[in-house]
């Protein structure tokens, strides 16, 4: 389905995290020496803000320059120490040269590719700044779109032909995990709309509740395959233990007990079970949201029984597919099943919050304010 995030802004449900969370979130749009990049500076407010929501204390730098964007991490690895979490957000212009990636500050001219020593971030020092969390150390680049740095500068005699477009291949370690929007060697779209598509992507499932780390970024990348045309794939390089980590809160009630498990490989003893047919009444009914896209709205439509089962459909350009499966609904949280229209292991699920004529939504099927229809 399409990834849509319906009202920017929207409070997720609360994150039950319980240490210390820091984070540090760039956005460079305002480049001195090449043209302007449009979306990073929104990119990184509405991340700044989704990670404020999910409790964690963060610094924003906006067009960060070089001495700007290097306090900044130096305070962050500060703070990361003894921290569950830390995140560093960088959104803007990256590249590799010679093996060696570099995030760049605004104030960058890199005329030269020995230049970038002196005048950009190295991912390995960004990586290092987050590594001595207790729990996750998670770098996020939105930064692999095509450079035209890389082709105004002068490449020295040694690494002539040596910068790629996109990132490099990473390998970090221990609790460390980088999200490229692009999977190295590879560029990403900057987008027409307010985000890219992968800051698009990762604000619409950032926030989902009881989703371990790794299955979100798995989202993340199908919603970004689904909205280029499988002209992007993001990537996730790390490896972390079995422990599971939850950006947006544990899973409540029975799906607690697998938590220590999330990141191992399901067992295979019979089908699953049938979901409990149980929908909060106060959700039971039809409920449609208005959807923008760049050709024009369409209107969603959901209808919830009290029976366990929904029905949804689409109008308008672009639309998404028609379908219907089972429902769960319960304590501020949903999820579904698909059994007709889309894949019968299509599962959708968030939080949910019903004001009379209202209902706060959070999921892949369409964040937003959701009322109810006169159908």
């Amino acid at each position: 389905m399409a990834v849509v995030t319906a009202l920017a802004g929207l409070t997720s449900a609360s994150a039950a995290a319980d240490g210390k969370r820091v984070a540090l979130v760039i956005g460079n749009g305002a480049y001195k020496s090449v043209p302007t990049l449009p979306n990073p500076p929104n990119d990184a407010g509405d991340i700044a803000a989704a990670l404020e929501r999910l409790g964690f204390a963060v610094t924003l730098i906006a067009n960060g320059n070089f001495d700007g964007m290097r306090r900044g991490l130096i305070a962050l690895g500060r703070e990361a120490g003894g921290a569950d979490m830390a995140v560093v957000y960088f959104a803007g212009h990256g590249m590799e040269i010679n093996g060696e990636n570099w995030l760049i500050p605004v104030d960058a001219e890199l005329k030269r590719d020995t230049d970038a020593a002196n005048e950009a971030i190295s991912l390995r020092s960004v990586m290092l700044q987050v590594a001595s969390t207790t729990s996750l150390g998670l770098v996020i680049l939105d930064a692999c779109r095509n450079n035209p740095f890389a082709a105004k500068m002068s490449r020295s005699l040694a690494v002539r032909a040596a910068v790629s477009g996109g990132l490099g291949r990473i390998e970090p370690a221990g609790n460390v995990l980088v999200a490229y929007a692009a999977r190295d060697g590879t560029t990403a779209l900057d987008g027409d709309g307010r985000n890219s598509p992968f800051t698009a992507a990762l604000l619409h499932n950032i926030e989902s509740p009881g989703v371990e780390v790794t299955f979100m970024f798995r989202n993340v990348r199908d919603d970004v395959m689904e909205a280029t045309r499988n002209e992007q794939q993001p990537f996730v390089y790390g490896s972390l233990s079995r422990k599971a980590i939850y950006l947006a809160g544990r899973p409540s009630g029975a799906d607690a007990s697998n938590t220590s498990q999330a990141n191992a490989a399901p067992t295979v003893s019979g089908p699953a079970p049938a979901p409990p047919l149980a929908v909060d009444p106060t959700l039971v009914g039809t409920w449609e949201i208005m959807v923008p896209g760049e050709r024009g709205a369409s209107r969603w439509v959901w209808r919830i029984l009290g029976d366990g089962t929904y029905k949804f459909r689409a109008e308008g350009l672009r639309a998404a597919p028609p379908h219907e499966g089972t429902i769960t609904a319960a304590n501020g949280h949903w999820t579904l099943h698909a059994l007709k229209g889309l894949p019968k292991d299509y599962s959708d699920g968030g939080s949910y919050e019903v004001r009379d004529t209202t209902a706060v939504i959070t999921g892949k099927l369409g964040t937003g304010y959701w009322k109810r229809s006169v159908e």
